[in-house]
């Protein structure tokens, strides 16, 4: 008991010290970069504002929220470890619903089978039957195309199984390799955050690449931690989005960045990503 009583402060200790990294970061180098003073006056229609027919594909810095993270399992219902919701239809009309809503909106769905769990029967069909009329067809070239030359196909949908064939070239699904990451399992804010850093700066710049990347401006609680709930954990690193931005200018990473996306959501967060987007639009990065 007092071995875990004393890793437990020693745990504290090593987050509070975290936190104070990132504060201090933010106090000396700011939270500024090219595009970071706009706002979009319409959130929900912010691709739109940015005029599809100047903005490429590869030009645009994807907030988690126009790209979707979806575990499913057998039953075709959303899971996510032992947590088991609803069926996928749900989250298949709610997306339908707001491309019926918005006229310029690409979103990249991602959707995979959850770990320990067997791929829902002929999965890839029923996608394609439900989101057909929607869905832009893997094609390398997509990355170079301007919004306007998608439309009126407006989703990218990334099928990832665990055990039955990856979508082929050419198909109306895209495979496991055209969306990336490095994932971090640590609730530590200040490891994390130098962690995306270097992961990004490993990457080719986003003209030069053929698939997403997916940088997550999270961390995750442990088990062993007694704070178990997501949102305190989350909020550790969730203020310094665009501390993390204004770094990736600071290091020379800037034009690696492309998926970028966070817990919880919020206005704040799409408006620098939109900005981001703005700026590159414009060449002002």
């Amino acid at each position: 008991m007092g071995a875990q009583v004393s890793k437990q402060v020693g745990r504290r200790k090593s987050i509070r010290t975290e936190k104070k990294v990132l504060t201090e970061m933010k106090q000396s180098n700011g939270s500024e970069f090219p595009g970071s003073d706009y706002h979009p006056s319409d959130r929900k229609n912010w691709m739109s504002g940015l005029n599809p027919e100047k903005v490429q594909i590869n030009q645009i810095v994807w907030p988690g929220a126009r790209v979707l993270d979806i575990r499913v399992q057998e039953d075709r219902r959303v899971c996510h470890g032992i947590l088991v919701t609803y069926s996928v239809d749900v989250v298949i009309e709610d997306v339908k619903k707001f491309l019926s809503e918005t006229q310029s909106e690409v979103i990249i769905l991602e959707i995979r089978t959850e770990f320990g769990h067997d791929d829902p029967p002929y999965f890839d069909n029923y996608l394609e039957d439900r989101l057909g009329e929607y869905l832009i067809p893997q094609d390398d070239r997509v990355f170079g195309k301007k919004i306007s030359e998608l439309l009126p196909k407006r989703v990218i949908c990334v099928w990832k199984p665990r055990k039955s064939p990856q979508p082929k070239d050419g198909g109306l699904l895209w495979s496991a390799r055209h969306l990336k990451d490095n994932w971090i399992d640590t609730d530590l804010p200040s490891t994390k955050f130098e962690s995306n850093i270097k992961h990004l700066g490993e990457q080719q710049p986003v003209t030069a690449r053929k698939f997403f990347y997916r940088v997550e401006n999270t961390v995750t609680p442990q088990a062993d931690n007694p704070i178990l709930c997501v949102k305190p954990v989350t909020d550790r690193i969730h203020p310094y989005a665009r501390v993390f931005i204004s770094q990736c200018f600071s290091r020379g990473i800037a034009d690696r960045l492309q998926i970028f996306s966070t817990d919880f959501i919020d206005k704040d967060f799409v408006d620098a990503c939109a900005g981001l987007t703005n700026a590159r639009a414009e060449g002002k990065v």
